[in-house]
């Protein structure tokens, strides 16, 4: 019983870097952009043109720009963290200093949009469905962006002013630019109401705006240093649409499709270090299909080695981390556990005197377990409801308010039909100080189709 219940309690730490583990982070080479190139069914025209109304009004270059970036969401992630943590950097020194991180050009390119690029980041789910729509239906999605053009066009809600020019070019193209092409304005408008029909963009809480129809404008982004200069390719006057002939992102000139690796799903990077005293390693990855993205790292060295992990999902807003260590005297580790509310806390320790270890869950739900070096074993918890449970050299004892009651081991009887020990209690719904909260790390009840819900398992 004893063992049983070190199991259950060694699986909350194990479960995390399990996380971590599972993620495949080979990327996968694709190339071609022929019709549709995704898993299972294609998005309709109605949910692609809800996925594209936050930005569909928004200059060419930097709908380009977003569109891109969008098939790395976590490296829009990134750049959006990497920015606030140096939000005093401006002008310049902004642009070289991003000009040395490893991101994609799209997304370099929108760290001179901080707005826009936080937007993306608040917005992950959204973003990552965006991304897979653009890289598996880019000339969907381009038709999608017109379509919308042309209703804000025809509500009277969408018209050339001192930031924005907005020419038609075609029955079928409506162009936007900036009316000095240095200076850069993001709109700002409300995409239920804007285009005379109120759409509403699955897995996507949009900035405060106007519950009107008017297209209103912050402050304008000056852009005329990457212009001129030609310093930084992934500069704003690299990007455009191409409407005519190549119907996709343009990027110096030629058809832009973004993650390449995105198709079937994961990816990833990792890397090593070795030196004399020890080694290191990290890798970090992202799967579109169920949104989860993780990162983990170890050291080691000639006095041990300490491993640490961390995951999270923003559609089911699942997250967990852990530390792992072990040195000559023995193992150690702690770990965190959120979802639906409930978080779970545990610790455990090993050494030549034994194990012990613990659990602490939101919910009142706690537990405490140890074994000896001679075999001797003991464990207590207490449900989130108030049942006592109690564990010691293969007896077990239980109080659910009368008292307690052994359950198992000599030389009293074990009566099956009233309880079956710690196991049993697990299985009753939730109340046990196992219970994670239910469902799964991975769980893919959720479909991130997007038109209902945030989730992709049934497309993948």
């Amino acid at each position: 019983m004893i063992k049983s219940f070190m199991k259950r309690f060694l699986s909350t730490t194990l479960s995390v870097l399990l996380i971590v583990g599972a993620l495949p982070l080979g990327a996968r080479a694709q190339t071609g952009q022929s019709g549709y190139s995704g898993q299972g069914a294609p998005l309709s025209a109605q949910e692609l043109q809800q996925l594209v109304a936050p930005i569909a009004l928004y200059p060419d270059s930097l709908v380009a720009q977003i569109l891109g970036a969008a098939t790395f969401p976590d490296q829009v992630a990134a750049a959006s963290n990497w920015l606030q943590q140096y939000s005093s950097v401006t002008g310049p020194l902004l642009m070289q200093a991003v000009d040395t991180q490893p991101w994609d050009p799209s997304v370099k390119a929108l760290t001179q949009f901080p707005s826009v690029l936080d937007n993306l980041a608040k917005n992950l789910a959204w973003t990552s469905s965006l991304g897979e729509a653009y890289h598996t239906q880019a000339a969907d999605v381009m038709v999608a962006v017109q379509v919308l053009r042309a209703k804000a066009l025809a509500a009277g809600n969408l018209k050339s002013g001192q930031q924005l020019t907005v020419v038609q070019q075609s029955p079928q193209v409506i162009v936007i630019q900036p009316v000095n092409p240095q200076v850069v304005y993001v709109p700002m408008y409300n995409p239920a109401v804007v285009y005379g029909y109120p759409y509403v963009t699955p897995a996507y809480v949009a900035p405060p705006v106007a519950a009107t129809a008017v297209v209103a404008f912050g402050v304008g982004v000056a852009v005329g240093a990457m212009m001129a200069g030609g310093s930084y390719a992934w500069g704003y006057s690299s990007w455009n649409c191409g409407w005519h002939g190549t119907t996709a992102v343009v990027y110096h000139g030629g058809a832009y499709y973004g993650n390449n690796a995105w198709h079937g799903g994961y990816y990833g990077s990792s890397g090593s270090a070795y030196g004399p005293n020890g080694s290191a390693h990290y890798s970090n990855g992202y799967n579109p299909s169920t949104g989860t993205y993780a990162r983990g790292g170890s050291v080691s060295n000639g006095y041990g080695s300490v491993s640490a992990g961390q995951a999270y999902n923003p559609r089911t807003g699942a997250s967990a981390s852990t530390v792992q260590g072990s040195n000559a005297y023995g193992s150690y580790g702690a770990s965190t556990a959120s979802k639906n509310g409930t978080t779970v806390n545990s610790q455990h320790q090993t050494n030549a005197n034994g194990t012990t270890g613990q659990m602490h869950s939101s919910s009142g739900a706690s537990a405490y377990g140890a074994t000896g070096k001679n075999g001797n074993s003991a464990a207590v918890g207490e449900t989130a409801n108030g049942n006592k449970y109690a564990a010691a050299n293969g007896k077990t004892y239980s109080n659910t308010g009368s008292g307690w009651d052994q359950k198992s081991g000599s030389p009293s009887s074990y009566n099956k039909s009233s309880s079956s020990g710690w196991g049993g209690q697990e299985k009753s719904g939730g109340s046990s100080a196992m219970n994670s909260g239910g469902g799964g790390w991975n769980s893919r009840a959720s479909s991130s189709r997007g038109s209902s819900s945030m989730g992709r398992g049934g497309r993948r």
